[in-house]
């Protein structure tokens, strides 16, 4: 299958992280992925939700949203009620993050990540999760930097996502729009930089996948994620 944009079936698309994007925020980025493009913010509070007030414990929660002309056709603003598409990528923000973190070693803080899309072609969710992670590092670091209560960053893995489809039999690694509502089998692979895997979303759009092409799916996820690894870890000064 040739791809719109002329890449390899195997190959990523080019991911770039500005980090310190917005002025206020404890932590903020610009990530792009291709043409997809979010604004990934975090904002940590000195309270918890009620379930765990005097418990020591804090939490990550997250909010997503798409801005009305990210897409080719205008999307209304979800003002007073949250779809369910909004809500399951917002739950899977926060619990990949969550999943990487010791909140016990966060103390009673919330942290609150905000992703808006402010440019969609393929990928939201998965460039979210991969640009909150450096949003949320940012964050405890200027907090830590700020009142030195942290021995150690709360955040102890790296995560990233990357998007994947099916086609006629053929693996293509982070799908485009284009790609992504025309494909056979659509996944997207939450893992950390030890390759343990967070979560894996996998439907079958118009067609089954055997155990086979599932483990050739999550072998080239692995090899993808690589890249955005790498990218997280440039934008933090790691290298």
């Amino acid at each position: 299958m040739a791809r719109t944009d002329g890449r390899s079936p195997k190959q990523a698309r080019d991911i770039e992280i500005t980090t310190n994007f917005t002025m206020h925020a404890e932590g903020s980025v610009l990530i792009k992925t291709g043409n997809t493009q979010v604004i990934c913010t975090a904002s940590i509070e000195d309270a918890v939700p009620s379930f765990l007030k005097g418990k020591g414990s804090g939490w990550i929660s997250a909010e997503y949203s798409m801005l009305p002309r990210s897409t080719s056709t205008r999307v209304r603003r979800e003002r007073n009620r949250v779809g369910g598409r909004t809500q399951e990528i917002q739950r899977l923000i926060g619990r990949s993050l969550r999943s990487v973190a010791d909140l016990a070693r966060l103390g009673e803080r919330t942290v609150w990540i905000d992703c808006d899309v402010i440019q969609a072609d393929g990928g939201t969710r998965t460039a979210s999760i991969t640009g909150a992670y450096v949003a949320l590092v940012l964050a405890l670091k200027k907090l830590q930097n700020q009142t030195g209560c942290f021995e150690k960053l709360p955040a102890v893995q790296q995560v990233a996502a990357i998007s994947l489809g099916q086609f006629a039999g053929q693996i293509l690694l982070d799908l485009d729009y284009s790609e992504d509502s025309t494909a056979d089998v659509d996944m997207n692979i939450i893992m950390t930089r030890d390759k343990q895997i967070i979560e894996i979303q996998g439907t079958a759009e118009k067609k089954t996948f055997s155990r086979e092409e599932l483990n050739q799916m999550l072998d080239l996820a692995e090899e993808g994620l690589k890249k955005h690894f790498e990218a997280q870890s440039n934008a933090l000064g790691g290298g």
